[in-house]
């Protein structure tokens, strides 16, 4: 029995460290080289027999209005905290709303999308937290931020910035508006419910909402702190 122990207790010692190795190399890998995918967008092609539009663009190509809208609409604290915003979190957890306050940072939603498959666990939000702080520890918030920018569903079957805008405005993600942008972070909530090509009054509000914080934020210069 002791010997069984042993060997269990060193195949799962093992285990754990062949897993750490794996994800830490894949995670730092995917600093230089661009995913070809996501397990979201797997998982919406494999459920809809169709293919995902998605165009990979760099930070550069995306414009910054939409790289600030979506910081103002999804984590304005993103160039300070290290992958998890306890603050918003428990906010969330105690406030009652009619709509359910998002406590996920930028960086928890691009380890989910790129990582991990739909569903709640506690193994899924393990993981989730785990591929988060290897994020946060060696991406820098640039490559985060354009990441997410690329695989984030901005509609049914449409990911990333780029689709988006040529689907929505027929121009590029460099060209998006103030407006267009606040338009696109709006609907991120709820990409299938929500929409940016005939926006609801909602909608349309939290566009206003996110544009106003967008200048409260100080616009672009923002950026700078990535």
């Amino acid at each position: 029995m002791s010997r069984a122990l042993k060997r269990l207790f060193r195949f799962t010692i093992g285990s754990v460290i062949a897993f750490i190795a794996l994800t830490a190399v894949l995670v730092l890998s995917m600093r230089w080289i661009n995913p070809p995918s996501s397990m979201v967008i797997q998982h919406w092609q494999s459920e809809t027999g169709r293919s995902a539009a998605q165009v990979w663009q760099p930070l550069e190509r995306i414009s910054p209005n939409l790289q600030m809208a979506v910081i103002a609409a999804e984590d304005q604290k993103f160039p300070h905290h290290h992958g998890f915003d306890f603050g918003s979190l428990k906010k969330a957890l105690t406030e009652r709303r009619k709509r359910t306050r998002g406590a996920s940072t930028i960086t928890q939603q691009t380890a989910k999308n790129l990582f991990l498959w739909n569903g709640r666990s506690y193994v899924r939000k393990g993981l989730e937290a785990w591929f988060t702080l290897l994020m946060e520890l060696l991406w820098p918030k640039q490559r985060i931020l354009e990441v997410y920018l690329n695989i984030a569903e901005f509609g049914e079957g449409t990911f990333g910035a780029e689709a988006a805008a040529r689907k929505y405005f027929g121009i590029s993600a460099q060209s998006l508006t103030p407006w267009q942008s606040g338009l696109m972070a709006a609907v991120l909530p709820s990409p299938r419910r929500m929409f940016v090509r005939k926006p609801s009054n909602y909608v349309r509000g939290r566009a206003s909402t996110i544009n106003r914080q967008v200048r409260q934020l100080g616009g672009r210069q923002y950026l700078e702190r990535l």
